[in-house]
């Protein structure tokens, strides 16, 4: 029996949720209880309230201090359904799926990033201090020693032996694989 759904099946997507002022916490709370209770982490895989740590100097004193990037907003990534929908705009405090009418319309990729929403974990099949060799760029076939990564791991710092000479070089971490002993 097919499910008569009045959404697209796009998979797991993140949504931006409008609440009531200060009720992004509540929200995000009441959501992650639902999605326990009801064993609903097939369908809803995480719920965010995007904030910065901030610090101020008051009175001669530092305190720090959360702030929501996106006051009144929640963003939940979900795979779209009637009865996802339903669980998500029941939640008190929540007002609606931000989108034309009823229809949530999902954030692009783009957007996520830009937003800082999601954060890809990468794997790196190396670490500090391994034997590596570069596979494209200018300095392809040098072999070096990993002396860091980044904290994005998007780059990493190798010391190659050029010319005779331990040379410090800046690479994209996917210039390099790991040399097999």
């Amino acid at each position: 029996m097919a499910e008569n759904s009045s959404f697209e099946n796009l998979g797991p997507r993140w949504y931006v949720v409008h609440t009531y002022t200060g009720y992004e916490n509540k929200v995000k709370a009441n959501l992650e209880k639902i999605v326990e209770n009801r064993n609903l982490s097939d369908t809803i895989f995480d719920c965010i309230v995007p904030v910065e740590t901030v610090t101020e100097i008051v009175g001669g004193k530092e305190k720090v201090r959360e702030v929501k990037l996106y006051p009144s907003y929640v963003f939940v990534k979900m795979c779209m359904s009637d009865a996802s929908w339903h669980v998500v705009r029941n939640i008190s405090g929540v007002t609606g799926f931000v989108g034309p009418g009823s229809k949530p319309v999902p954030l692009r990729d783009d957007e996520v990033a830009l937003m800082g929403i999601e954060t890809k974990v990468v794997e790196l099949g190396y670490a500090v201090g391994d034997s590596v060799r570069v596979i494209s760029g200018a300095l392809t076939g040098f072999v070096g020693v990993v002396k860091e990564i980044s904290e994005d791991k998007k780059k990493i710092m190798l010391l190659a032996s050029m010319f005779g000479r331990e040379t410090p070089v800046e690479l994209d971490a996917d210039a390099v694989e790991k040399l097999e002993v």
